[in-house]
């Protein structure tokens, strides 16, 4: 068996937006493609490593939002990452928070009004 995360999509409304506030929060460059008459920016994708990756997605059927499913996002330092989140125009809607055993979680609003996690381990 393996585990059943492989794949995640961030709605947006505007992807140029969009890949600047996740740019300056996460440090990372965006691959974009169209599919299926959707416009992406995927995330970087590192083979061999632990995790998954996905992308920002615009479309018809892509609505941001603070409902529905959650995205954990990792970080090494939850601390600098909200900083980051503030910064590129985010807000924190959960702070750091102990999770016993395993590390710390958080979640902020992005600047397409997700609501996103992270997850930081011990």
């Amino acid at each position: 068996m393996e585990n059943i995360g492989t794949y995640f999509e961030i709605p947006v409304n505007d992807l140029d937006r969009a890949m600047k506030f996740y740019t300056a929060v996460f440090e990372c460059e965006f691959v974009l493609e169209s599919i299926h008459g959707n416009q992406m920016a995927f995330f970087p994708f590192y083979a061999g490593k632990a995790g998954v990756t996905g992308g920002l997605a615009k479309g018809e059927s892509y609505k941001p939002s603070l409902n529905g499913s959650l995205v954990y996002l990792g970080s090494p330092n939850i601390d600098e990452t909200l900083r980051k989140v503030h910064l590129a125009g985010g807000e924190t809607l959960f702070p750091k928070t102990a999770v016993p055993g395993l590390g710390f979680s958080a979640e902020f609003k992005d600047s397409e009004g997700n609501r996103i996690a992270l997850f930081q381990k011990l």
